[in-house]
């Protein structure tokens, strides 16, 4: 399998190299023509500035063997760096500069040049092409022609007339043409090979900076699966990238599932306590009933005790099964319009015997009419027996407990206090978790499973509600609200 890193750095070196392969090949080109065109117009320049002079000193009855006029022409041919034949109209040789240096490497024995270029040039009144002018040059070369004329006028007629005194060449070998094109592509090669290199190491860079969090990740999650739940992925929590964010969501998810093993790790530790305490209860007077260690006059305590205790597995089991219920994925809370007022009064009065035996006055600032908000009535009233419940329990005997319901920007707050003893601040945050019970000892809440305030935040996360504790000088109160209908 071909890893990501080879694929990307592939990919990214494939791109550039066509990039450069389509931009090299336009630049060549567009270069090339642009020499060529510039060099053959510059030489047609010079040939006709050849041919005019030639023919104006003619007309002055300057002679082409004058040194002056040969001295200007060699100086033509230097600067232009070609060569400079001048002709006959019938081709014959009639001067030879060089301006190359390399004028022996030219054949002028032959004295005439083709018939067919001066023909050529003749006809058509220019000549451009490559020719080795019928051998006078071992190579092909860049020839530019034109005719040397003058223009007289006759003396009895009075009518002007073009005469052809010979023909102008100029000629220039192919390397001088392709000598500044060839510099240009040196310096274009050399600049694409440093810009392929630096291009190269950078994705080869980029590539690693994004393959290697993936990979180590990737390990991460290995041994994450493998049990190691300390595991998690360092180094890049100042990317601001989408690795940093793919790392800092691992982390999140690690945390998040490492949090979730632990809260399952003590909810077994916790199930286990509370079902050994009453089973180990049961066992040892029912042992005690039946090999007549306990004697027959306290059998009917002992009795008592095993009923009692197994009321509360009863009671545990049954909340177990309302907090599944509750978990299950196939769980959807019901949205009815309800009296949230007339659920609380009903609640209360069904707890009214242990608000009686515990001496118990009730403070209820209700609203005089209904209330009317969004849920589950069933829900709603397990919330609010759970929590009227749980204040009769922890009240004083003998205090004054306290019921009200206010409503605000679309809310209906509904709130429970008791009078009794302060919840420590470092347990407040842990008073809804699972078999979290404030008294270690678990003498005053002997009958609780720890399950109520667990149950109370479940559902109203199903609600999408919220709920609050505050816990100071003797009177704590639990506010949740609901949406109002």
């Amino acid at each position: 399998m071909k890893s990501l890193y080879g694929r990307q750095f592939l990919l990214t070196a494939g791109m550039i190299l066509i990039s450069f392969a389509l931009l090299g090949t336009s630049f060549i080109a567009l270069t090339y023509r642009y020499t060529i065109q510039d060099t053959r117009d510059s030489m047609e320049r010079n040939v006709g500035r050849v041919a005019s002079f030639t023919a104006d000193a003619q007309l002055r009855g300057i002679g082409l063997q004058n040194a002056v006029y040969q001295s200007y022409i060699a100086n033509i041919a230097e600067i232009s760096g070609a060569v400079v034949v001048i002709t006959e109209a019938d081709g014959s040789l009639v001067l030879y500069a060089d301006g190359t240096g390399d004028g022996g490497k030219a054949d002028q024995s032959a004295g005439q040049v083709p018939q067919s270029v001066t023909d050529t040039v003749l006809k058509a009144g220019s000549y451009s092409g490559m020719s080795t002018l019928g051998g006078m040059f071992p190579e092909r070369r860049f020839v530019a022609g034109t005719p040397i004329t003058a223009t007289t006028t006759g003396a009895l007629t009075g009518q002007s007339q073009q005469i052809v005194m010979g023909v102008a060449y100029m000629v220039a070998k192919t390397s001088d043409i392709t000598e500044l094109w060839q510099a240009f592509i040196s310096i274009f090669f050399f600049t694409a090979v440093v810009v392929l290199c630096i291009s190269f190491i950078t994705s080869s860079i980029t590539s690693l900076r994004l393959t290697n969090p993936l990979k180590e990740i990737a390990e991460a999650t290995r041994k994450f699966g493998h049990g190691e739940y300390e595991a998690r992925v360092r180094g890049y929590e100042r990317r601001r990238d989408e690795v940093g964010e793919l790392a800092e969501a691992f982390n999140a998810m690690a945390d998040s599932i490492a949090k979730s093993e632990e809260k399952r790790s003590e909810f077994v530790a916790n199930i286990s306590h509370e079902l050994k305490t009453p089973m180990t209860t049961i066992a040892g007077f029912s042992d005690g009933i039946l090999d007549g260690t306990i004697p027959p006059d306290k059998e009917r305590a002992a009795l008592q005790t095993i009923s009692s205790e197994t009321r509360r597995l009863s009671r545990l089991v049954r909340r177990m099964l309302d907090l599944s219920r509750l978990q299950s994925a196939e769980n959807i809370t019901a949205q009815e319009q309800f009296d949230v007022s007339e659920v609380m009064l009903r609640v209360l009065v069904s707890l009214e015997n242990k608000i009686n035996a515990r001496h118990l006055d009730v403070d209820t600032q209700l609203p005089d009419g209904a209330v009317e908000v969004w849920g589950d009535p069933d829900a709603i009233t397990q919330v609010c027996y759970n929590l009227l419940d749980n204040a009769i329990k922890f009240s004083d005997e003998g205090s004054t407990m306290g019921i009200s319901i206010t409503t605000k920007g679309g809310k209906a707050h509904v709130a429970v206090r008791n009078q009794g003893q302060t919840i420590p601040p470092d347990e407040l945050a842990m008073i809804f978790d699972r078999f979290h019970k404030s008294d270690k000892s678990r003498s005053v809440d002997r009958d609780g499973v720890g399950l109520g305030l667990y149950i109370v935040k479940t559902i109203l996360n199903n609600h999408k509600e919220n709920i609050s504790v505050t816990s100071q000088d003797g009177v704590t109160e639990f506010v949740f609200t609901l949406t109002l209908a």
